[in-house]
């Protein structure tokens, strides 16, 4: 058993003992408005990933194969410089690959099952999806393992990108202060998995947020707007089928209905939402549409600028 194995066998009855421990404590606080439905769909999904990872269906497998017998030189992890090297490479590349998970459909059929509760809690760290290994999400990190960092040591330096997530996935951590300037922290990530049309599409960061706030996509935590959880159209299902296909038969859907092969395309590789007539409900629609009718309510209100 590799370390990776012996860390991941050790951590998953902590995470799951830890996010049933704050369900209790949701439930006895507010009685009536926790969803268990919400923590056994997480569940039913740990338990599928389980069951699924000892198939051999890879997308991301041969491609670090290859990138392994290519590299450029091989790392040895015997430095702290080469070390910090590997944690920057990495939040990098996760920085990109959950970027996409949000704005290429392709991906965002599998990642939207994360985004899928309509409460946010720890339980919702480890709804991740079914179909990942399918769509190849970890060819993001190839780069690394060209350069020349054994593939499980960046796989094992994932792991504990998403291990750090897990305390993230909780609404009852105040800000941080200054760490919200570095690191990805609850309100952060809170922001990130609001459906409100003011915080899509927003703090793709793992650990860090540094990246989102030097490409642009770093959005604060605001009073005035509380996050509502959840998909843009809620998932209301509590069939963990449907929980887990919905975006992929809704995509299969307009793919068959696709009338050319740039319509096939745009349907993959274009962000959700997108429609070859233009009349889609992309981010940036619907934020085209907010700010029509907060003009033309300032219009009725008479206090828009002459």
């Amino acid at each position: 058993m590799t370390r990776l194995e012996i860390l991941q066998l050790y951590a998953l009855p902590v995470v799951v003992g830890a996010s049933l421990m704050e369900a209790l404590v949701l439930h006895w606080r507010k009685p009536g408005t926790f969803d268990w439905h919400e923590a056994w769909l997480s569940l039913v999904d740990l338990a599928g990933r389980k069951i699924l990872v000892l198939l051999p269906l890879s997308l991301a497998a041969p491609v670090f194969a290859l990138a392994w017998e290519h590299r450029l030189q091989t790392i040895v992890l015997n430095s702290w410089l080469l070390g910090t090297a590997l944690f920057i490479g990495q939040e990098f590349c996760y920085y990109w690959y959950h970027r996409a998970a949000h704005r290429v459909r392709f991906f965002w059929a599998t990642h939207a099952v994360h985004h899928s509760p309509n409460q946010l809690t720890l339980s919702t760290a480890y709804r991740l999806g079914w179909t990942g290994k399918l769509t190849g999400t970890t060819l993001f990190f190839t780069p690394l393992v060209w350069l020349g960092f054994p593939p499980e040591v960046v796989i094992a330096t994932l792991s504990l990108n998403l291990l750090y997530q897990f305390w993230i996935h909780a609404t009852w951590i105040p800000r941080l202060g200054w760490l919200e300037y570095v690191l990805n922290t609850p309100s952060a990530h809170r922001v990130h998995h609001a459906a409100n049309i003011e915080y899509l599409d927003a703090n793709f960061g793992g650990v860090l947020i540094v990246f989102d706030r030097l490409f642009g996509t770093y959005v604060a935590e605001r009073d005035d707007v509380p996050c509502r959880y959840g998909l843009v159209t809620p998932m209301r299902s509590r069939n963990p089928l449907r929980v887990e296909f919905q975006q992929w038969l809704d995509l299969g859907r307009d793919l068959a209905q696709a009338r050319s092969l740039g319509a096939m395309l745009g349907f993959l590789f274009l962000p959700p939402g997108w429609r070859p007539d233009g009349q889609g409900h992309t981010t940036e629609a619907l934020r085209r549409q907010l700010a029509l009718a907060g003009h033309l309510a300032s219009e009725g209100s008479g206090t828009a600028p002459k």
